[in-house]
């Protein structure tokens, strides 16, 4: 079942500038939301360097710095 919600245009570009990449949804932003609510929630200290290791994950990507799945595999020999 899906539903509609309505946001107020900050919130909305908030969430667009939080995406990883163009086409994510806003149902997988969301639920990538709700999952590090519950780790911070459940693990603080955890959460913090979490928080921090996602940033600088996204950075990299923004910056075209990562490895394509075909590339990871030949690095691991698979």
């Amino acid at each position: 079942m899906e539903t509609t919600i309505r946001l107020n245009i900050n919130t909305k570009q908030e969430l667009d500038n939080f995406k990883q990449y163009k086409n994510e949804s806003y149902n997988e932003l969301i639920r990538k939301l709700i999952y590090i609510a519950k780790l911070c929630e459940n693990e603080p200290k955890l959460s913090q360097k979490t928080i921090q290791e996602i940033k600088q994950a996204r950075e990299r990507i923004k910056k075209g710095e990562f490895y394509t799945e075909e590339e990871a595999k030949k690095i691991l020999g698979l």
